[in-house]
């Protein structure tokens, strides 16, 4: 061997070394290859804003595990990368960028400000790119892209005008969340609730008399938590069947300060048993008002300026901000004698996820998609089973979303981002959608158009993206290839925003299927269960942790104990755990190719294939145990089990192999001459070793490349190498029974010199007595490695206890009992010396706490804590005390 590892692992030395070299080779990339079977994901493309945070480091961590693992199974791997515009975010981004130059998005124009905005993304939009790559994520970035990319913008054209056609996409004045200081609808998807502090405002409304005037002695009372929106009442409502108000079926009130008579309506809309059983209907200004406003044919009174300020319809509160117009409108309530009182209550508010801002569901003239047809097939879909959800209790979420499902708001008045292909005529107001301007108005045939000023919502044209990526809406050989994709992976907070539209547009524009499985993950809390935020300062930078720790070590640590839709906690001693692991592989792996190298000097031969005659017990029993964790581990990675599978391999490479069989086969490399047997087990090293590599490799792969490359020369990188497979000719059941035994006694015999205080430095003999041949046989076959194991002088192995002394120490394992002689592990003289100092020592300590516990005034005095630590003492110190004096008693 020529080339050998670094003394200590350090992964800055290696990772981006590695990384260049995946690159150079292109064994990120796929092509068709009509020979193999696809396996295709595609990247939930992060905004070209993002910076990477610990939920990119888990979802493209497992992304890239199941990747890897197909690409080393033999599929043709293709992972699909890209990023997303984000149209609220850059935006949002730009106009900050603009003002620290003192420039207004208005003043600038559209035309200037997209200008801007693409010279930002040039300049920002790949960040998030290169730190992906920084995790070692395996895309394939020859395939790169962007969500308002030509391509990408085609498609989004294409199936805008197509929708319109089948009249799945429609204009109308529908209530939306309007967010006042982004100036644009969100989707109810964008529409985070946070628990707040309000109030209930009890107000009363004057019922009209037969005469036309309002009542002096007749109220309807309600309560609001919003009461600046009766301005906009254009009803109050009451069940049909609520008996207390059957006589006023058909009556009116009076709405209060704007002197308008509006309608009692019956509508089952109503909670009788909430409040009074009165509720003020406020088409305008809330989604289920405007349902029963449709079903009353109410009219539509919208009270709010874009900016939440009061409009003209709002008369003398014109201008104000909601919330000043809110304490106005109460003052003046409370002065006519109709507001009855105020309570406290704790509600949910709507806000806008990005800004946080109060939201204020308006009736906009938008854009939207019918989704009542459109959402079956998706529904279908997971109910038959024809798309996998991981956990299967995610199905609840998903249906919970399918089946309340209201048509989607998707205009957003942004300018960053797919404009609308909408065009109105110049003369006559005629709406064209078209997938670019139309020369001549059908209705008119004016030659002059103005296109929608609206943009798309992000989500429209992340929607379509396991498809538009592969080349729809060109029938590529990709996208015949590619598509369906296989597994998507993905956050459990985007089932709506994301999956669910996938899935339905997948159907809608493929007649098919988007992905067979999704699979959700959850959360990285801080370790104190804390979701992190700017807010809380407890976000934890992916980057630093690679920095300090390597890449490898961040991937084990956010995968380990992971469980499919679980949030995990995020530990640094975790990580420390993970480095550490590394180290282990690297040390273990630097002892066999040293092994290796001096086999060579003294031999002049490499390691061969031992015949299966030349491989000891212990050999086939690590061949088996490997053989048996390649089976469970294919089949937990085929589960997407990754948490499972991972620490599997983590117990193997740790316990299995370092801690039993390296030390099992020391004494064969340095205590014998037997050149066969010491082949044998430098192969197995060596063989194991790359077997277990290749299925660590998905998960830490850089120093499984590095060590990979170093140990043989084979293959030239690990991430093309075969995975290993089960196989029959590797099981050796018996043998695995018998090195058990053997750790077992090795176990029972380290346990009692751990008990009895003995230095691993102090040898003793051992005896094995068993009546039954196979185990004496089991102990003679592997009595070399055995006496090193058990810090034995001498091992004797016989049927009976023959010569064994009565005071000998004893271990007792199914089918045999061991035997050390006492005198061999301890010196008795000397252990007795320092038993009667511990008695002494002990004597003293019991004296104290006896004392301090009859001590009255500090039973009165001390804090219970102190009084019970106390007790805790006590019952140690007898305990130990009466261990000591047992051992003396047998010593004398």
């Amino acid at each position: 061997m020529s080339k050998e590892l670094a003394k200590t692992y350090d992964p800055n030395g290696i990772e981006d070394r590695l990384y260049q070299k995946w690159l150079d080779k292109k064994y990120f990339h796929a092509e068709v290859d009509h020979s193999k079977t696809p396996f295709t994901i595609v990247i939930p493309p992060p905004n070209i804003t993002g910076q990477l945070h610990m939920g990119h480091a888990l979802d493209n961590t497992m992304q890239d595990i199941l990747i890897r693992y197909k690409r080393m199974q033999g599929y043709n791997a293709l992972w699909q990368p890209g990023t997303d515009h984000a149209s609220i975010a850059t935006e949002v981004k730009i106009i900050q960028k603009l003002k620290e130059e003192g420039i207004d998005k208005h003043d600038l124009g559209r035309e200037k400000f997209l200008e801007r905005a693409w010279e930002w993304k040039k300049e920002y939009g790949g960040r998030i790119i290169e730190q992906l790559k920084k995790l070692g994520s395996s895309c394939d970035w020859d395939r790169e892209r962007f969500t308002m990319d030509e391509g990408c913008n085609k498609a989004v054209t294409e199936v805008f005008v197509k929708m319109h056609e089948k009249g799945y996409i429609y204009k109308g004045a529908r209530i939306v969340n309007w967010c006042p200081v982004c100036n644009t609808s969100i989707s109810d998807a964008e529409v985070e609730y946070q628990e707040q502090a309000g109030h209930f405002w009890h107000i009363k409304y004057p019922l009209m008399n037969e005469d036309g005037t309002p009542s002096t002695t007749e109220f309807l009372t309600f309560a609001t938590t919003r009461p600046e929106t009766m301005l906009g009442d254009t009803a109050v409502a009451i069940h049909p069947d609520d008996e207390r108000y059957t006589h006023l079926h058909g009556r009116k009130v009076l709405l209060p300060i704007v002197n308008r008579v509006i309608p009692i309506v019956e509508d089952a809309y109503v909670d009788r048993e909430f409040g009074t059983g009165v509720v003020k209907i406020t088409p305008a200004h809330d989604p289920n008002d405007f349902e029963v406003g449709k079903r009353h044919n109410l009219p539509v009174i919208n009270i709010l300026n874009d900016d939440a300020t009061i409009n003209k319809n709002g008369g003398k509160f014109e201008g104000m901000d909601r919330y000043e117009a809110r304490k106005a409108i109460v003052e003046e309530l409370d002065q006519m004698g109709l507001l009855v009182k105020i309570e406290d209550h704790v509600h949910n508010v709507g806000t806008h996820d990005r800004c946080k801002t109060t939201i204020e569901p308006m009736v906009k003239d938008q854009w939207f998609v019918k989704m009542d047809e459109l959402i079956k097939p998706a529904r279908e879909a997971v109910k038959n089973g024809e798309i996998k959800l991981i956990p299967e209790r995610m199905e609840k979420n998903y249906f919970n979303w399918t089946d309340n499902i209201r048509d989607w708001c998707i205009s957003r008045q942004l300018w960053w981002g797919h404009r609308i292909p909408a065009y109105y005529c110049d003369d006559c107001g005629e709406v064209v959608v078209a997938k670019e301007m139309p020369k001549v108005c059908p209705k008119c045939g004016c030659t002059h158009f103005t296109q929608d000023p609206d943009t798309l919502d992000t989500w429209f044209s992340s929607a379509l993206w396991p498809f538009e990526t592969l080349g729809w809406p060109e029938q590529t050989e990709d996208l015949k290839y590619f598509y369906p994709t296989d597994v998507l992976v993905t956050g459990y907070d985007i089932i709506f925003f994301w999956v669910i539209r996938m899935i339905f547009s997948g159907y809608e524009q493929m007649g098919e299927k988007p992905f067979k499985t999704v699979l959700f993950h959850g959360l990285v809390r801080d370790s104190q269960g804390r979701k992190m935020s700017k807010s809380l300062g407890n976000g934890i930078d992916p980057l630093e942790i690679i920095s300090q720790y390597g890449a490898d070590a961040l991937r084990l640590t956010l995968i380990t104990g992971n469980a499919p839709g679980n949030d995990m906690r995020f530990y640094y001693e975790r990580v420390e755990n993970s480095r550490n692991f590394a180290n282990k592989v690297w040390n273990a792996s630097r002892f066999i190719m040293m092994n290796m190298e001096q086999a060579l000097e003294k031999t002049g031969k490499d390691i061969t294939t031992p015949a299966a005659a030349d491989l000891q017990p212990v050999d086939k029993w690590i061949l088996s145990k490997l053989n048996t964790l390649v089976k469970d581990v294919t089949d937990n990675m085929d589960h997407f089990e990754l948490g499972i599978a991972v620490q599997k391999v983590y117990d193997f490479i740790w316990d299995e192999f370092c801690d039993w069989y390296i030390e099992m086969v020391k004494p064969r490399l340095y205590s014998t001459d037997d050149a066969v047997s010491q082949n044998a087990a430098l192969w197995t090293l060596k063989t194991v070793l790359i077997d277990a590599l290749k299925l660590l490799h998905p998960y830490m792969p850089f120093i499984t490349e590095e060590i990979f490359c170093t140990i043989q020369n084979e293959e030239e990188s690990i991430m093309i190498s075969k995975w290993p497979e089960y196989s029959e000719d590797r099981a050796f059941p018996a043998e695995e029974k018998a090195i058990e035994t053997i750790k077992e006694a090795v176990r029972g015999i380290r346990n009692i010199r751990t008990e009895m205080n003995v230095a691993p430095s102090r040898k003793a003999s051992v005896y094995v007595v068993s009546e039954n041949d196979e185990i004496r046989r089991i102990f003679e076959e592997g009595k070399l490695f055995f006496a090193s194991l058990a810090y034995a002088n001498e091992i004797m192995i016989q049927a009976d206890k023959t010569g064994i002394a009565d005071d000998a120490v004893s271990v007792v394992i199914p089918g045999a009992t061991l035997y050390i002689p006492f005198a061999e592990l301890v010196d008795i003289a000397q252990e007795i010396e320092r038993l009667k100092k511990e008695q002494k020592r002990l004597e003293g300590e019991l004296a104290r706490s006896k004392g301090m516990l009859s001590n009255e005034r500090f039973l009165s005095k001390a804090p219970e804590a102190k009084i019970a630590e106390e007790k805790e003492k006590l019952a140690k110190y007898e305990q130990i005390m009466e261990q000591v004096t047992k051992r003396l008693e047998q010593l004398t």
